[in-house]
């Protein structure tokens, strides 16, 4: 029962250093964009201030990392593991790549596009999840609200720019 527990334990922790650091590469690029470009966009009145974006995502890639931790510990035996893993990496490959093409190529409009594809594959990986392991799913709510949010933003910065 121990070694099965720190096993769990240990699949929990990588995948939040998996996911962490997806986090870590994604805002080298947001943060040096932040004071030359971001800051000069015209924004809508609901965007939060831009301390609440690093707390914020720190805690759904841990989320993030739990729960893809519980999926990779309990996929090993189950038949859809593997794909809900794959829809898993692929949401966070997307997840960076948004945060490079809106703040790296300052491009809004190409970051709209890639954030609607990442919002269905976090919808995808939640289903995948919910046949592996239903708690890890339940922990990517707050991460797909967060896009669905983070898409309306995109969104009227289009349309404000």
């Amino acid at each position: 029962m121990k070694k099965i527990k720190k096993d769990l334990i240990l699949a929990c922790i990588v995948g939040i250093l998996l996911s962490l650091g997806i986090g870590l590469i994604s805002s080298i690029v947001t943060k040096n964009a932040i004071p030359n470009w971001y800051e000069n966009l015209e924004k809508p009145f609901f965007s939060p201030p831009n301390w609440v974006f690093g707390p914020v995502w720190t805690f759904l890639y841990i989320l993030m990392g739990i729960a893809i931790g519980r999926v990779w510990f309990f996929g090993r035996r189950h038949l859809w593991g593997k794909t809900a893993i794959y829809h898993f990496l692929s949401q966070l490959i997307l997840n960076g790549l948004w945060s490079l093409v809106f703040f790296g190529l300052r491009n809004p409009s190409l970051s709209m596009v890639v954030i609607v594809i990442l919002w269905i594959l976090i919808q995808r990986t939640i289903f995948w999840f919910r046949l592996v392991d239903k708690k890890a799913s339940i922990m990517l709510y707050p991460y797909i609200v967060w896009v669905s949010f983070a898409s309306i933003l995109n969104a009227f910065i289009i349309y404000l720019n």
